[in-house]
């Protein structure tokens, strides 16, 4: 399926179009569907909790979790 047959989501307008109706910077996408695009608003946001969750545990890497002694010679 080309670029072209395909849906996207724009973020500026909040509507589904098929190919390139608009500039890269304003669009989600590819789908498969429409109604694959019409749901970008809630995947794009699952996805941003998702990552910012990675994130957060990669900022805590090499540091004991809540309730972990720091001294591992305890246990």
């Amino acid at each position: 399926m080309s670029d072209t047959e395909q849906y996207w989501f724009n973020l500026t307008t909040k509507k589904v179009e098929r190919g390139f109706e608009s500039p890269a910077v304003d669009r989600a996408g590819p789908f498969a569907t429409e109604e694959e695009a019409a749901k970008a608003p809630e995947l794009l946001a699952e996805r941003s909790r998702a990552w910012a969750a990675d994130d957060a545990e990669e900022d805590r890497w090499g540091t004991p979790a809540a309730g972990d002694s720091a001294d591992a010679s305890d246990r």
